[in-house]
């Protein structure tokens, strides 16, 4: 469907008219919305694990992961009033008698793309956020992921009105038109390349952004470590939803003393998981579309296969696949995988790896498997990532007390918990004074015994 610049102006136009009225501010409103969004979500718990299952394959348990989402919600829900409770902080001396305060207030109309690998899940956390905020939102699904987007319309539909929360199906031309509209909020998940086309549209009408991108995320074993549970953290990280998870163990950096015996334990590990044939086991997804499946099937040649390796354009399936004795400059090394492929690289020192990851763009997630304390002060303190794990993987995007974000190119603020009202809320600074106590001193004219007076006041 393509929609008309006006007609999408005018979405956004009743959505103004209705966040001017003030019905989204207060308590009550926004804990209804809530609650009524997780009842949606609850309600049809079943058909979006088919939706997942159609557009990417996704074993029933996977899917459930998307459904976690109604935890968030219930979060929010537990801890809005205490959110929106005003934060008091000092005034200072100088300021006495007064009070100083900030209060949480809502943006007004945000924007919010979701992505195709969560289709479901990373377009409604967000929305928890936006909702719990007090703002009005416009949501546009990934048209990848065409039966989830269609069954997150309908949910939306059936439960909120457009001029509170709006959704806007449709590819490339839709999110052009909704980026050619003024938002007070946009926030993306997608890749790199797309979400510098989103800044870039949002610096022309001065629109803040929340970009939650990707990168190569790096996992080290060191050779102190519990190599069983270690391979099964990581072959679980890698491979669920084939692969394509923004923070998935992107590349595998193993102390050379251990290499072997590591790579036997994630053979085992693909094995136990999935069996001999995983293109048959159900506990395996599939790739996306014909595009991405090319894409993958080219970074194949990039070293020596030693587990999988088969390929089904047909069916858009690739198997959990190994690769050994790669070399830096190869191009699975050059790109985020997203995908079932896992180049594994040897070192001799900690800070060989230190080095190799430092030289490549700040990575959305960091792992290191490690039961040397020293070791993990070293990756803590030598490293830069959106977010860190020791000894596991992935598990850090379900703790809602932990923000979820990028630095550098993999991605610009964060949410989850309380960082998502934060994300869509400003800060609004509130002093308030009395009527006496009122000093003279900064009154004009000014005498050199109050300048004095500063100038040692200051730099006590």
């Amino acid at each position: 469907m393509t929609i008309t610049n006006y007609s999408m102006q005018s979405f956004v136009d009743e959505q103004r008219k209705f966040f001017a009225s003030g019905a989204t501010k207060s308590y009550d409103f926004r804990l209804q919305q809530l609650k009524k969004l997780k009842e949606a979500i609850a309600l049809r718990q079943d058909k979006i694990l088919e939706a997942l299952h159609e557009d990417l394959g996704k074993p029933n348990l996977e899917g459930c992961f998307e459904l976690a989402v109604i935890s968030e919600i219930s979060y929010a829900i537990k801890n809005l009033k205490k959110w929106m409770k005003p934060k008091r902080v000092s005034a200072g001396i100088e300021n006495f008698p007064a009070c100083a305060k900030i209060h949480s207030e809502p943006l007004g109309v945000v924007l919010i793309i979701g992505p195709w690998n969560y289709p479901f899940t990373l377009m409604i956390s967000p929305l928890v956020g936006a909702i719990a905020s007090g703002n009005c939102a416009m949501l546009k699904p990934s048209e990848l992921a065409p039966h989830t987007s269609a069954l997150i319309t309908e949910l939306i539909k059936d439960i909120f009105p457009p001029e509170y929360i709006c959704i806007q199906e449709g590819g490339v031309e839709v999110a052009q038109e909704l980026l050619a509209t003024k938002f007070d909020h946009i926030f993306f998940t997608g890749g790199t390349k797309i979400g510098q086309i989103v800044m870039e549209s949002a610096a022309k009408q001065l629109t803040p952004v929340t970009l939650e991108l990707g990168g190569k995320s790096p996992c080290i074993v060191d050779k102190e470590t519990n190599l069983k549970i270690t391979a099964q953290r990581i072959t679980w990280g890698k491979f669920i939803n084939a692969g394509q998870t923004c923070i998935a163990p992107d590349y595998i950096l193993v102390d050379k003393a251990i290499k072997q015996e590591f790579i036997q334990e994630i053979k085992q590990c693909v094995h136990d998981f999935f069996g001999d044939n995983p293109a048959q086991s159900p506990d395996f997804a599939r790739i996306i579309n014909q595009k991405q499946f090319d894409r993958l099937e080219q970074l194949l040649d990039s070293g020596d296969i030693i587990v999988g390796g088969e390929t089904n354009r047909e069916n858009k399936y690739i198997a959990p696949t190994i690769i050994d004795n790669v070399p830096l400059n190869s191009p699975i090394m050059a790109e985020e995988i997203f995908g079932p492929i896992m180049p594994i690289l040897e070192y001799n020192h900690l800070d060989e790896a230190i080095n190799i990851i430092n030289s490549k763009p700040k990575p959305l997630a960091l792992y290191f498997f490690s039961n040397n304390s020293e070791n993990k002060k070293r990756i803590l303190h030598e490293t830069s990532s959106g977010g860190l794990c020791f000894n596991e993987t992935i598990m850090q995007v379900g703790v809602k007390d932990l923000p979820f974000g990028g630095v550098g190119d993999s991605g610009i603020g964060a949410y989850h918990g309380k960082t998502s009202f934060d994300t869509f809320s400003h800060k609004k600074a509130v002093l308030s004074r009395y009527f006496w106590g009122d000093l003279k001193w900064r009154y004009a004219p000014y005498s050199d015994k109050i300048v004095n007076t500063f100038k040692n006041f200051y730099t006590k």
